[in-house]
């Protein structure tokens, strides 16, 4: 594992390294009960879990002790793996569903991370949270336009939404989302991963609060994307 992640130019500390593999263990075993992830494999989960994770959030600066939410966190990606790399991060994890919650808490006491884990959809709870956080993050939830809607109302003026994308998608096509939300996309990152991968990393930095009447319903959301 030390050696997959330096490929990526990761250094990994021994205690990070007994985290990860704490967290491997438990996330297989609980697999078998509760479906969290079709990679189970290990050189493939530090690979497309564990890595895929950490890498986009060395291409940025993430102040210490920033705010972050993870949106749709599903099996705790990219969450987990951060607050390994990251403990000094006020994180929250979002999931629409309970047993994924319900996990997320016991892999939290599991590897000794401390996290918020909110179980909600995330329009929803956006409107009650709404740009309170420095850094809004997700992977492999929606279409670029839907995702800014989900997540852009939760980050403060000045912050960022850090989406975690396929390099088949066409980050452009949220240009419209992104203004309307008051956001505007400052860095795109086409990176592999080490076993040669594509990724993309599209930064859209906070520049003007989101008008109250959005996020929409997911139905709308999903059936006119902006």
């Amino acid at each position: 594992m030390v050696e997959m992640f330096k490929r990526a130019g990761i250094t990994l500390e021994k205690p990070q390294e007994e985290q990860f593999r704490t967290l491997f263990e438990f996330m297989t075993e609980y697999n078998k009960n509760v479906n969290l992830t079709a990679i189970t494999e290990f050189s493939e989960v530090v690979e497309k879990h564990f890595i895929d994770s950490v890498l986009p959030f060395t291409m940025i600066e993430i102040p210490k002790g920033a705010s972050v939410i993870d949106v749709g966190t599903g099996a705790g990606f990219p969450s987990l793996p951060l607050l390994i790399m990251r403990p000094d991060l006020k994180m929250t994890m979002c999931d629409s569903l309970g047993k994924r919650c319900v996990y997320l808490e016991l892999a939290c006491e599991k590897i000794g991370v401390r996290a918020k884990i909110i179980h909600a959809r995330a329009e929803e709870l956006s409107r009650k949270t709404r740009e309170q956080f420095d850094i809004a993050t997700a992977r492999a939830v929606a279409a670029m336009p839907a995702l800014t809607e989900y997540c852009l109302p939760f980050v403060k003026v000045g912050g960022v939404f850090a989406a975690l994308k396929s390099v088949n998608e066409d980050i452009n096509s949220a240009e419209n989302a992104v203004k309307i939300l008051g956001g505007k996309i400052e860095q795109i990152t086409d990176y592999k991963l080490p076993n040669g991968d594509n990724r993309r990393l599209c930064i859209v930095k906070k520049i003007s609060q989101t008008p109250t009447k959005y996020p929409r319903n997911s139905g709308i959301i999903a059936k006119k994307p902006l």
